[in-house]
């Protein structure tokens, strides 16, 4: 009977501590070149997950989920300090925009008036331009409502930042659920007509960063069509089927089992480098993806609001980067699942409008949801 009270107490101790832990902590983490205080907010709920944003780029700095047995790893890349993100590093957990994605020669037509951006991915205009969101520091706060931990990050982009137009009011709430979900929601207001593509750009393993390539995960992509590319990544304006193509994930599908096909798309992108259309199933969230890593069986799955998914396989990633504790990110390291509108939209009619007007509000939401599988 004291056995059995002692492991009650012992239990119900445990069961607080969790639950005290769970919130937000501040610290700080560094200062940009030009003296700007950046700031870690880490995210822990209930359940031990733990999530580090900093409000430099919006960046997810580490997140950490448990496998089946209950062992926690970090399964995002990025640096061990703040010095890491002022390089020349590929977006790493970064929110991008204004204009996530590429837009062609850098440039596009709104309302009879032509915009220039700039052209720093070859000759087209790629996340935003030279200082996007991603390199931007944020106002942010707690945000946290009902012992679930969030925090707000708030940004005001100026007419012409970057060459787009438009005062732009932007806010992204970051929140981790008891449901062990990364959850963001966007939200964007402007005065003068402009274009707008914002997502995050994680790059994950799910066996633990550092820990490998992710040939052997498995995906699942709920889309029938995807938009095909010329040389320059840029889409064709075509909606293709990925029925018979390399590009069908359809079912559950190893990543690496036609990465290296013969195959036009494949070779133009050294890989999967490709916005999915996904197939919507009315108002609201729904599934976009499921990916599996079967070693350390964790589980994610992406639910959107948006009506694309750009699968990306670390392609361009070259051992070059060293990350978390030295660890070296070759390539086809990691891959990326961003929601968003279609790349280069503001040149392509067809494809959904990313046209957002005074008076309207631009609003997305994106969950990362993590379980475990047997």
């Amino acid at each position: 009977m004291i056995l059995r009270l002692l492991c009650t107490v012992g239990l119900g101790l445990i069961f607080l501590a969790m639950t005290q832990a769970a919130g937000v902590k501040k610290s700080a983490f560094g200062k940009t070149k030009a003296g700007e205080p950046v700031d870690l907010y880490v995210l822990t709920n209930a359940n031990g997950m733990e999530v580090a944003i900093t409000n430099y780029g919006g960046r997810v700095v580490s997140l950490k989920v448990p496998d089946r047995t209950g062992k926690f790893a970090d399964v995002v890349l990025g640096f061990d300090n703040f010095d890491g993100y002022l390089g020349n590093d590929p977006y790493f957990g970064a929110l991008v925009g204004r204009y996530a994605n590429r837009i062609a020669n850098g440039r596009f037509t709104l309302d009879g008036h032509e915009y220039h951006l700039a052209q720093n991915d070859g000759k087209n205009s790629l996340h935003g331009g030279l200082k996007g969101f991603d390199k931007r520091v944020w106002r942010a706060k707690d945000a946290s409502a009902n012992g679930v931990p969030a925090i707000q990050l708030a940004y005001l982009s100026a007419d012409g930042e970057e060459g787009y137009p438009g005062t732009l009011t932007v806010t992204v709430t970051y929140t981790l659920t008891a449901k062990n979900e990364l959850r963001i929601d966007y939200l964007a207001t402007t005065d003068k007509p402009t274009v707008l593509n914002l997502s995050n750009h994680s790059y994950f393993n799910l066996a633990g960063e550092g820990h490998g390539d992710i040939l052997s995960h498995l995906a699942t992509i709920y889309a029938d069509r995807f938009t095909p590319v010329d040389a320059t990544l840029i889409p064709t304006g075509e909606l293709a089927s990925v029925a018979g193509t390399p590009l069908d994930f359809r079912t559950e599908t190893a990543v690496g089992a036609h990465i290296n096909a013969d195959n036009e798309q494949i070779e133009l992108g050294r890989g999967y480098d490709h916005n999915f259309v996904l197939n919507r199933t009315g108002g609201g969230l729904y599934m976009a993806a499921r990916i599996v890593e079967p070693s350390s069986g964790r589980v994610m799955e992406v639910l959107t609001t948006q009506p694309g998914l750009q699968f990306y396989t670390g392609n361009f990633l070259d051992g070059t980067i060293h990350g978390k504790g030295g660890k070296v990110y070759g390539r086809r390291s990691a891959f990326c699942m961003e929601t968003q509108h279609f790349p280069d939209s503001p040149n392509k009619p067809q494809f959904p409008s990313v046209v957002l007007n005074p008076g309207r509000r631009f609003t997305s939401t994106t969950v990362y949801r993590f379980a475990t599988s047997n």
